[in-house]
């Protein structure tokens, strides 16, 4: 099957995607608790290695494990995603009890979150329903009908300080402790949240009172902000780049903005294991019931799926400029680009003898 852009000439069947990716829904069983397994168990060998040296006055070293770690921690995040969308396990409450115990070690309320995102997963590429499960984008209109202060709010908000240091701190340490979003959707979000704050004090207090307060923070939260700026990283590329797709709600088209609007986030081997091929972000959104890693087996047996939304990793560090929504060219642009167009709409027109 031919696969072009949306802009383009021709539309492809995104709906008849849907149906061939069917056929890789399946988990193993198996596969998913070795998964499980070679992540969980060697998250906990590094983080007793990181207190171990740290109890010996190797600051530096613990710093170092530290790094692996938060592989491991942002892997398991992955799992517990795949847990959300019903994709780990065949038996519903299987992934949902793995999913909320995962959801206390990433800080990450698992029931709330799994709503969240089936928003952002329904609303992807909507310009008329943004503001759950994504990163706040603004259109080049409503930037510039924004007064002085509010564009220097939103300016804040993109800065790549902001974004990828305090933002993922801020995220997962304190908005994780509210359902935010879903705090006037019953109880459920705030039994989910609770629960899950119960759990992180619980295990805490323990590590605490058996380390001290001192070596816990020291080991823990290098380990958590660090897996904490990958992820977020990793949700911003996955939507933030130069030709993604949004439409107003009128032309809005599920199949289409999951396919266009998603990248193909092509990462060394490496680190497409520790991210558990979520960079294959398009054809997760195409049809987010297919286990993590079966997402290979998809690019494998459909190699045109490659050139849709392809990045590399040295091209999505320039997304990072890429902040404003243009309507006019279909495609996202950065500050300057917004900066020169007003001013050459604002400087005085040479005349012409």
């Amino acid at each position: 099957m031919s696969i072009k852009h949306n802009s383009g000439l021709a539309t492809p069947d995104t709906r008849r995607w849907t149906r061939i990716l069917g056929g890789y829904r399946t988990p193993n069983h198996v596969r998913s608790i070795a998964e499980l397994a070679i992540t969980a168990l060697p998250l906990v060998t590094l983080w007793t290695a990181a207190w171990f040296t740290f109890s010996l006055g190797h600051a530096w070293a613990s710093l170092l494990i530290a790094i692996p770690a938060a592989g491991f921690l942002l892997r398991l995040f992955m799992i517990q995603h795949d847990c959300g969308h019903g994709t780990f396990f065949a038996n519903r409450l299987v992934n949902d009890w793995v999913g909320r115990v995962i959801g206390v070690l990433t800080l990450t309320p698992y029931d709330w979150w799994r709503r969240a995102h089936a928003i952002h997963h329904a609303t992807t590429g909507n310009l008329d329903r943004r503001g759950i499960g994504d990163i706040d984008t603004l259109t080049v209109r409503e930037y510039q009908a924004r007064s002085r202060w509010g564009r220097l709010k939103y300016r804040l908000y993109r800065h790549p300080l902001v974004m990828f240091v305090l933002g993922p701190a801020y995220l997962f340490l304190l908005q994780h402790r509210l359902p935010v979003g879903l705090m006037r959707d019953g109880w459920q979000p705030w039994a989910s949240t609770m629960a899950t704050n119960l759990g992180v004090a619980l295990i805490a207090a323990a590590l605490t009172w058996f380390i001290g307060i001192k070596a816990f923070l020291l080991v823990h939260l290098p380990i958590m902000l660090l897996a904490a700026t990958a992820g977020v990283w990793l949700f911003y590329v996955q939507h933030q780049f130069e030709q993604t797709a949004w439409e107003r709600d009128e032309r809005w088209n599920l199949h289409q903005a999951a396919l266009y609007g998603s990248s193909y986030y092509d990462l060394p081997i490496l680190l497409r294991w520790f991210t558990a091929n979520i960079g294959i972000h398009h054809v997760h959104h195409l049809c987010s019931r297919i286990p993590f890693y079966r997402l290979p087996h998809v690019l494998r047996d459909h190699p045109e799926l490659r050139e849709v939304g392809h990045i590399t990793l040295l091209q999505s560090f320039r997304c990072v400029r890429l902040v404003l929504w243009d309507e006019a060219q279909r495609r996202l642009v950065s500050f300057r680009e917004i900066r020169a167009r007003e001013f050459q709409d604002t400087a005085p027109k040479l005349a012409v003898p």
